[in-house]
């Protein structure tokens, strides 16, 4: 039982603790009332609404406490569903974490606390659409007035020891445009894991100030509005479409219950403990390089961690029976990405590359050892993910292991104000049981001390503290963009800007983020599509289907080769407004977006399952051709 005397100076926790509710109730009404959706339309109102919401974070969002729970973690700590709800009705941010980075939502989960993860998952969404809108015209006001640009963002990978890396490695180029509160971002790559890449021929629209419903193919589009266009199949889908909408109860527990099926993993970076450290040459000097028209000095950035945590969610399926249950299909995506990379690349070369993942897995084997001594067995996690530890390249040398283990909804970034709390210098996993010492809180924790390389300009055009609100539009939407986000986040030289970061996956093997390109567009009279950007745009776009696909068959088909008299080929060198929404694309609500994904899913199941038995088949009746016709 706690000793409700630590909680004396934060009336919430106090109110908790005690199990008064009325208290509380007291509390949360005589706080101010936060501006709901679609209350606030300008800047000064945007900021009046932000300084209520620290008002009300002041109150029940402390964490000044032990374990540095907020109000919301004691409740669930103390199994108090009212106080839950009451908190939740007065928009505590479910997200923030404790001090072993967990946050209120996740906790509920961890211990099966289904009543109170219901209540938070109820009302999550609407709160989370509610902040959007009060910060909506203030991030408007700082994007108008940031100058117009074309910029491109290069994604590549490069080796000290695989010169072939460049040939099978995902790579892609975004496309940005910025014009008054408008901001448009063309990609080919929606994702990879490993070797296996996701293409998407498709464009995310942030319309600031809207779109009338003759400029946006019969539907109107208002302020703020983000969509994506699919060129290949010339559709648009609205990336918030059901943003704003409570709810159903059936919806709900669905979350829930998800939630509930594994355990639960927090993947992260930490930058808040870096540091650089500038590149010398010869002459003691520090070293600088071109970046594109840049002039950049190079810098290493020390003490930056990557973890993963995992934690045990009781009565949820263990990593094992994840295995079996997807590892026929992972299986023979292993197989078929094995026989592509024999197909491209020489016997030697095939030598190298796994040469090299084979060390970076050995890397962090040997470090794990060396950090757990004799512990043996007890190190494992209860769910098996010590076993077979996925490489930093998507890769694993086991069949059949989890390539993609992917997070729920709630992991969210750190936000503990202990940073240094469980730093290591070195990389490790480690096993440890929550404070309280309850088994069923098992928790593996891998850490990994990463190094990447900056180039640090002070001539680039924009300021690192104007990019950020651009990437946040985009960050929830596109990995790569976010995980940009968030290294972009640590405190550099004032005045300097990273037009290129090189960040390691294995010890020979990095990937290279690099601004390539950065001119001002001309006012809107005179508009013209800069020299820079594509004039092609559709060169651009790989020919494969959206979806799911290996480098190989991207590299087969050739990323620049398409045809100049192909039906789908549109020239953008011309085109007066790269804002405009194609008059001939249809729209998709988010239901039938979601039908198809399940449909792919299924199908892609189901090949891969006659692919394995066809192969089977034809190795057991195989024989050598000069054994024809003497059975």
């Amino acid at each position: 039982m706690d000793d409700v005397s630590r909680y004396a100076h934060s009336p919430a926790h106090l109110a908790v603790a005690r199990r008064d509710h009325a208290e509380l109730r007291r509390l949360v009404a005589a706080l101010p009332r936060l501006p709901r959706a679609g209350e606030v339309s300008t800047e000064e109102q945007s900021i009046a609404g932000e300084g209520v919401a620290d008002a009300v974070s002041a109150v029940i969002d402390r964490r000044d406490v032990h374990r540095r729970e907020t109000p919301l973690h004691l409740a669930v700590r103390l199994r108090d569903p009212v106080a839950a709800d009451i908190l939740m009705s007065a928009g505590a941010d479910w997200s923030l974490q404790n001090a072993d980075g967990w946050s209120a939502l996740q906790e509920a989960v961890c211990t099966r606390e289904d009543a109170i993860a219901t209540i938070i998952a109820r009302h999550y969404q609407p709160l989370a659409w509610a902040k959007w809108c009060r910060r909506l015209p203030r991030v408007l006001a700082s994007i108008n007035r940031i100058r117009d640009f074309y910029m491109e963002i290069s994604f590549h990978f490069e080796s000290s020891v695989i010169p072939f890396i460049g040939r099978i490695a995902p790579s892609d180029t975004y496309r940005i445009w910025k014009r008054g509160a408008a901001l448009r971002a063309d990609m080919t790559l929606a994702g990879f894991d490993g070797f296996r890449i996701q293409r998407s021929d498709q464009t995310f629209l942030f319309l600031g100030d809207g779109a009338r419903p003759e400029d946006a193919g019969g539907k109107e589009l208002l302020p703020g509005s983000l969509i994506v266009l699919s060129h290949k199949d010339k559709e648009i889908t609205d990336a918030l479409e059901g943003a704003g909408v409570q709810p159903t109860e059936a919806e709900v527990a669905h979350e829930v219950a998800l939630m509930s099926k594994t355990n639960m993993y927090r993947p992260g970076i930490d930058v808040t403990q870096a540091d650089l450290v500038p590149h010398m040459n010869w002459r003691r000097q520090e070293r600088t390089e071109a970046v594109g028209q840049w002039k950049a000095k190079v810098y290493d950035m020390l003490n930056v961690l990557v973890t993963v945590k995992s934690r045990r969610v009781p009565g949820a399926m263990t990593d094992e029976e994840l295995f079996a249950m997807d590892g026929e299909e992972k299986n023979g995506r292993s197989t078929e990405l094995e026989s592509e990379l024999d197909e491209v690349l020489t016997a030697e070369e095939r030598k190298q590359l796994d040469s090299a993942l084979r060390m970076g897995n050995q890397d962090e084997e040997s470090e794990d050892r060396a950090e757990e001594g004799d512990k043996g067995a007890e190190n494992l996690d209860a769910n098996g993910v010590g076993k077979d530890k996925k490489g930093w390249f998507g890769w694993s040398g086991k069949k059949g292991a989890k390539n993609d283990e992917k997070p729920p909804k709630a992991v969210s970034k750190d936000e503990s104000g202990d940073p240094g709390k469980g730093k290591e210098k070195g990389n490790g996993k480690k096993k440890k049981g929550a404070s309280s010492g309850d088994s069923n809180k098992l928790e593996s924790e891998y850490k990994k001390g990463l190094r990447p390389v900056l180039w640090l300009t002070p001539d680039f055009p924009l300021k690192t503290d104007e990019l950020i609100p651009l990437l946040d539009v985009l960050a929830n939407k596109v990995k790569a963009v976010r995980r940009l986000r968030e290294l972009l986040t640590t405190k550099l030289p004032t005045g300097t800007f990273p037009v290129k970061i090189a960040i390691p996956i294995v010890p020979t093997i990095r990937v290279i983020v690099t601004f390539t390109k950065f001119e001002e567009l001309q006012p809107l009279d005179e508009f013209a599509t800069p020299p820079s950007s594509p004039t092609q745009f559709q060169d651009a776009k790989s020919k494969d289907s959206e979806g799911s696909a290996s480098w190989y068959s991207w590299v087969r088909g050739g990323r620049g080769a398409q045809s100049s008299d192909s039906g789908d080929s549109r020239n953008w060198k011309d085109e007066v407004d790269p804002f405009h929404i194609p008059s001939e694309y249809t729209w998709v609500d988010a239901t039938e977006k979601k039908r198809r994904m399940k449909a792919k899913k299924a199908k892609s199941r189901r090949g891969t399952a006659r692919k394995q038995s066809s192969k089977s088949t034809s190795s057991e009746g195989a024989q050598h051709p000069m054994m024809d016709g003497f059975e």
